[in-house]
């Protein structure tokens, strides 16, 4: 019996090119829609969000990393710091207050191989979500960078995908739980809202 993971390989990349395959990978990966679940956050759950189809960037960039690894380009996991008082979204008014007691937290991307050159790739923020003003990457091309997510505050570590477990391990930390509760009921009466206007 397929995995989930092998399945939606071969769906996502069956009949393309190489370019159309890391494309189309990318696409289906960034519109998992965005949500903070910490469990998914490490080594051993990420292929999870395959079937939860919610997760953010973490596992979102450890599975787009195992299928361009599968893919046969090769893949780092780029960390950065970042501070959530500094991201220019309209938050709403208790979530915003949030944000400026939070301690620095880690976004995580990737740089591919691709072209002879690492190129940053963000699939973290779903298409749904650019209304309200989150970078959203809509038509990346397969071969250029991508926009980051979001706005470093320091500067990029990058470690090689066997090194996740140890770096996923250090970007869940427990003060961020209620943020990240309040945010996803926050993004998930967004979607609602959008969908019943459409």
């Amino acid at each position: 019996m397929q995995s989930v993971f092998d399945q939606r390989f071969y769906e996502w990349t069956a009949g393309k090119n190489p370019v159309e395959a890391r494309i189309n990978i990318y696409q289906k990966i960034r519109d998992i829609p965005y949500a903070v679940i910490p469990e998914l956050g490490n080594a051993d759950n990420y292929i999870e969000i395959l079937n939860v189809e919610r997760g953010s960037c973490t596992p979102k960039h450890l599975l787009l990393a195992s299928m361009f690894e599968r893919l046969g380009v090769m893949v780092l996991l780029a960390v950065y710091p970042f501070r959530w008082s500094d991201v220019a979204i309209d938050f709403p008014p208790e979530i915003r207050a949030i944000t400026d007691t939070l301690p620095d937290d880690h976004h995580m991307a990737c740089k591919a191989e691709i072209g002879g050159r690492l190129v940053l790739v963000d699939a973290t923020v779903d298409a749904t979500l650019e209304s309200l003003g989150f970078p959203v990457n809509t038509n990346w091309d397969g071969v250029g960078d991508t926009v980051l997510a979001v706005e470093p505050s320091g500067r990029e570590q990058l470690f090689h995908p066997s090194e996740a477990r140890d770096i996923a391990r250090v970007m869940i930390d427990d003060t961020h739980l209620e943020f990240f509760a309040q945010i996803n009921a926050w993004l998930d009466e967004v979607r609602k809202d959008s969908s019943s206007a459409a």
